[in-house]
């Protein structure tokens, strides 16, 4: 297959910048892969990026969820508010922490919860609410986090698609009051190649959630080399950030602004190109674009069966993000109507983005959309 036609096969590929390879060929040669060195120099240059004291990097951004709600105090008994809207990763990371979900409708036009549903949804027993900050969009809950405060309901963001985003002024993760987890999957803003981080709310949640990543462990794997015993003070994980991974992430942060640029820029090219299609029936999901770095292009279609086969038999690399979690058998004891959220579950469609994309790319994919429409 020619490479214009590989650039819209697919969702989304890695943009690699160049430097990975040596970076990792660094890390193997010193023959030490765990957490380490280049792990904690990952965290203070993401930390310096964000404009905030302290990263916790972690395996996963599924990690960063589970450990950033355990590091809140959530566990059994506790609900937390999250859309049914999300990747499963999202509600798997609570059930995990023995709490339960409290799913929530999403606003259609962004696909991300309001504060208005999210107040809705709070029972006695809430004590954490996961805004889902979808495509890449900040999620703003400003007028309710005092409220949520007083009642003793943290927020914990699930920012896996907003690495480099803004609210306001700050880069998302910079939000006082708010814990923010990141992914730094093969396909995320930002990739280790797998990995994810913790924006904690304050020091103490940081020591926790840095506790948990390492089995509950106080000690340094450095200080535990050098002693006959060490302590472990509570439940953990294994979920530290490899060397080889943050090694790659260190790389991916200084080129971080051409990837920041090129997202932007292909999102406003999809964008003009989808317009005339509006009259068909075919909404663009916003993502608020001069605040946001995009994650996803997400397009809302009338027979979205029938247009996404037909994409898919012309070789376009569709998706769906996300099917409702509320309708998933995992999920069942936890469902509760959400009509909304159904209706626009059939009608979403991911379409091809990725830094990699031109915009004849662009082009060829709003062409086969405008002709696979009934």
């Amino acid at each position: 297959m020619p490479d214009r036609e590989r650039a819209f096969s697919r969702n989304a590929k890695p943009t690699l910048h160049g430097g990975e390879l040596d970076a990792v060929r660094e890390v193997l040669d010193s023959g030490q892969f765990g957490h380490g060195e280049a792990t904690e120099r990952f965290e203070e240059e993401l930390a310096d990026f964000l404009g905030v004291p302290e990263v916790v990097a972690v395996a996963s951004g599924t990690a960063a969820l589970h450990i950033a709600l355990l590091a809140a105090g959530i566990g059994p008994g506790d609900d937390v508010v999250v859309p049914s809207m999300t990747f499963c990763a999202s509600v798997q990371a609570i059930v995990a922490c023995g709490a339960q979900p409290r799913f929530v409708e999403v606003d259609p036009v962004t696909m991300c919860v309001t504060s208005r549903e999210v107040l809705e949804a709070i029972t006695p027993a809430t004590h954490a609410v996961v805004p889902v900050l979808y495509g890449g969009r900040a999620v703003l809950l400003d007028d309710i986090q005092d409220g949520l405060a007083e009642r003793d309901i943290c927020v914990v963001e699930d920012a896996a698609h907003a690495f480099g985003s803004y609210r306001g002024e700050r880069r998302v993760g910079a939000e006082r009051g708010t814990a923010t987890c990141f992914s730094f999957g093969p396909i995320k803003n930002l990739t280790c190649g797998q990995g994810g981080a913790i924006v904690p709310r304050n020091g103490q949640e940081a020591a926790r959630a840095r506790r948990i990543r390492l089995l509950g462990m106080v000690e340094s794997a450095a200080d535990r080399a050098a002693t006959t015993s060490y302590q472990v003070v509570g439940p953990g994980l294994r979920a530290h950030l490899s060397q080889i991974n943050a090694a790659i992430g260190r790389v991916q942060l200084r080129g971080f602004a051409t990837v920041e640029a090129g997202r932007k820029e292909l999102w406003r090219t999809y964008a003009d190109a989808l317009r005339p299609l509006r009259g068909a029936g075919v909404v663009l999901v916003d993502v608020d674009v001069e605040h946001s770095v995009p994650s996803l292009c997400v397009v809302r279609v009338p027979d979205r069966i029938k247009v996404f086969a037909a994409l898919r038999a012309a070789g376009i690399g569709v998706g769906v993000h996300y099917p409702p979690n509320h309708l998933q058998p995992a999920f069942s004891r936890f469902t509760r109507p959400l009509p909304v959220t159904e209706q626009t579950a059939g009608e979403i469609l991911t379409l091809p983005f990725h830094n990699g994309m031109s915009k004849s790319d662009v082009d060829v994919v709003v062409a086969a959309l405008q002709g696979a429409l009934p």
